[in-house]
């Protein structure tokens, strides 16, 4: 029987490898320090396998790519660094079991071998979110077979699930493993980062330590999405991976350190567990039922009905009549409706009418619904296992009015331009958009319009239900 007896969390900032840096990784000495520690810990175990997740790898909106080929190899030649490299062989029995596990949760798996990856435009290698972090446990133990994974846009519950996969596969195969999850933290600590500042970020940062510090799974589970969306981080998923690896346990997180110098918060951590058979899973689907429930109390009608057309749409094929619970104002007035969807804080899809094209709100909001869900080309159409963890929210449009630039505000007003048939619309009050001219840069990038065309400014308020 397999183990796992070791678990990490590392970031992957080239700057800290010493060749790409050239000195400048001496201002993340401590983290530096900590990948240190975490080879040697890795030495003492002396595992045969390192079961990896990245960020950085081919990444899939509705699967998880793993590397299925008996070897892989990559360098750091993107930052100037090709020498820095290295060549792992895959643990194939091991990553077959795991793919055989998830198949049978459902889980989309992407067999990624040179033939495939050449068929989606990309190279079979290891990416960076691999290669930093192994280039300082491959300082202190280089003997270890490789298994390479990229999470990726799943839900949180699903990326749980794919873990209890990966500890099942590892209890049926005879190997002796370490798992390391790879991600940088907040990218946005500093106004002088590489990121848009965000104040979330810090906030973002402290909790998801501390929280994995405690072992608290809900805790990392219900985090505030907001909070999540605005910290522009990219380790979080490697997390639910590595927490679902870790079900049935207690967990205590120890932090080797936490550094953000250069406006990215790098995060190392091990990890000792009890094992006590707890049915975390169980737990975390009950707790998300209970949100569940609680978001479709507080819908309205608007956002009820716009649930309900895609959600009709996706199982019948056709859309929904309009149900007795409409309001009367919905069914008696005509706007221009915009339908948004929100997968865990990120934007799923967003279709819309500035002027009504239907009979009355309602059915504008029938017919947006749908568009938003399988005809936004910026996404793939939305599955039908998808609709409970998408959040949705409805805004109703005031007819537009023509406006000069010095009578716009992003956070009241929705702006359109124009310029003969190009036309481009921002809705008010989005996060990012927090002044009149990043306003309107955006709205004439979505209409291709120059700005030193002479182009018209309209504005209009909505109505938002969410």
């Amino acid at each position: 029987m397999g183990k796992i007896y070791g678990f990490y969390t590392m970031p992957h900032p080239p700057i800290a490898v010493p060749e790409v840096g050239r000195g400048q990784e001496i201002k993340i000495k401590n983290t530096l320090d900590a990948c240190y520690k975490v080879g040697e810990d890795i030495a003492s175990i002396k595992p045969d396998t390192i079961i990896i997740i990245t960020p950085h790898g081919p990444m899939f909106s509705d699967a998880i790519a793993v590397s299925c080929e008996g070897n892989i190899h990559g360098d750091l030649g993107k930052f100037g660094v090709p020498e820095v490299s290295q060549s792992s062989n895959i643990n194939l029995p091991l990553t077959e079991k795991i793919i055989e596990y998830s198949k049978e949760q459902n889980i989309l798996m992407g067999k990624m071998t040179t033939r495939t990856a050449h068929q989606y435009g990309i190279e079979y290698e290891l990416d960076h979110g691999a290669l930093v972090p192994l280039y300082f446990v491959n300082k202190k133990y280089p003997n270890y077979k490789l298994v390479h994974i990229t999470y990726g846009m799943l839900s949180k519950m699903q990326l749980y699930k794919f873990g209890m996969c990966i500890k099942k596969a590892v209890g049926e195969v005879n190997t002796k493993a370490v798992f390391i999850a790879s991600g940088d933290l907040s990218h946005r600590l500093t106004k002088d980062g590489p990121y848009e500042y965000s104040p979330y970020g810090e906030k973002f940062d402290r909790e998801i330590t501390s929280l994995l510090e405690k072992g608290d799974v809900s805790g990392v589970f219900n985090m505030d999405s907001k909070t999540v969306s605005e910290a522009g981080e990219c380790g979080l998923r490697s997390y639910y991976v590595m927490l679902g690896v870790m079900d049935g346990c207690d967990i205590k997180g120890n932090i080797l350190s936490y550094e953000g110098p250069f406006g990215v918060g790098y995060g190392v951590m091990s990890f000792s567990l009890k094992d006590d058979n707890r049915d975390t899973y169980s737990k975390l689907v009950e707790e998300r039922q209970k949100i569940i429930i609680g978001k479709r109390e507080a819908e309205d009608s608007y956002v009820k009905l716009a649930r309900e057309s895609l959600t009709y749409y996706l199982t019948y094929g056709k859309y929904l009549k309009t149900p007795d619970y409409i309001t009367d104002e919905m069914k008696n007035s005509k706007s221009g409706v915009f339908v948004s969807m929100k997968k865990e804080g990120q934007l799923r899809g967003c279709i819309g009418t500035i002027f009504p094209t239907t009979e009355n709100t309602a059915e504008e909001i029938i017919r947006n619904a749908v568009s938003a869900g399988i005809r936004d080309p910026r996404f793939m159409p939305v599955r039908e296992d998808e609709l409970k963890d998408i959040d949705f929210s409805v805004d109703v449009l005031t007819k537009p009015e023509k406006a000069s630039k010095g009578e716009l505000d992003p956070e009241k007003y929705g702006v359109i331009v124009k310029k003969g048939s190009r036309c481009g619309l921002l809705l008010p009050d989005l996060e990012g958009v927090d002044n009149v001219d990043n306003q309107l840069q955006i709205a004439l990038e979505k209409g291709n319009i120059s700005p030193d065309e002479d182009y018209t400014i309209e504005r209009f308020e909505v109505i938002r239900h969410k």
